[in-house]
């Protein structure tokens, strides 16, 4: 095989390793092809957007911008570090929200179910009316009155004054009234002789006594005008 042949050979070996570059080459030409329209259409609608924004950017802003932002990348990192022990929080309390939400639900349901938002509500139209009503100098006074009636009531609910008052109550229940008569003087004075009227006539005068001192604790009228 002389020199010739052997050239041949590797040439025909070259454009055999050649070919697939050739090929790929062309492919390129080709998608460079397809691509240059659309990339000049890209271009033009580009320019065209920035045409809109060219009176309200200059290049010094946004050098200052990158100043800005270098020289808060301290707080960046901090807000980074932030907001991942924020989700690191939204994640461990995210179970408990499962489990206590729904309880949530089913306690409001609840209450719901039996008229407290109801209340509630009609609570408030009460206090509308009252405000309407009233002004605040009333409102003040009828405070003041409420106060003094509890301590009433707490003195009512004394030992004491609840069983003064049950004996009251079970009075009627044990006096026959259709057998009452009219009393003169002389059938009064028959009838002190009996230990049940002397003991009445006891409780009576000290009932009296207490009633006297009532004068001197009622308001006069003319403080109350």
């Amino acid at each position: 095989m002389d020199n010739e042949q052997l050239i041949l050979e590797r040439l025909d070996r070259i454009e055999a390793q050649l070919a697939p570059l050739a090929r790929g080459v062309a492919a390129m030409n080709e998608l460079k092809d397809d691509l240059r329209p659309l990339a000049h259409h890209a271009v033009k609608m580009v320019i065209k957007e920035l045409q809109d924004v060219e009176s309200g950017f200059q290049l010094e802003d946004v050098m200052e911008m990158i100043k800005q932002l270098l020289r808060s990348v301290r707080n960046i990192s901090y807000s980074l570090r932030q907001l991942g022990n924020v989700i690191d929080f939204v994640t461990t309390l995210e179970p408990l929200l499962k489990s206590s939400v729904p309880q949530l639900i089913n306690y409001l349901d609840d209450l719901e179910q039996r008229g407290v938002f109801r209340i509630l509500n009609a609570t408030l139209g009460i206090r509308a009316k009252v405000a309407s009503k009233y002004t605040a100098e009333d409102i003040e006074q009828i405070g003041d009155g409420l106060v003094a009636l509890l301590g009433l009531t707490k003195k009512i609910t004394s030992p004491e004054t609840l069983s003064f008052l049950e004996g009251l109550v079970d009075m009627p229940t044990k006096v026959d009234l259709s057998a009452a008569k009219k009393v003169g003087p002389f059938s009064l004075l028959w009838a002190s002789s009996n230990e049940e009227v002397k003991e009445g006539l006891g409780v009576l005068m000290e009932l009296t006594k207490g009633l006297g001192k009532l004068r001197n604790t009622a308001p006069s009228r003319e403080a109350s005008s």
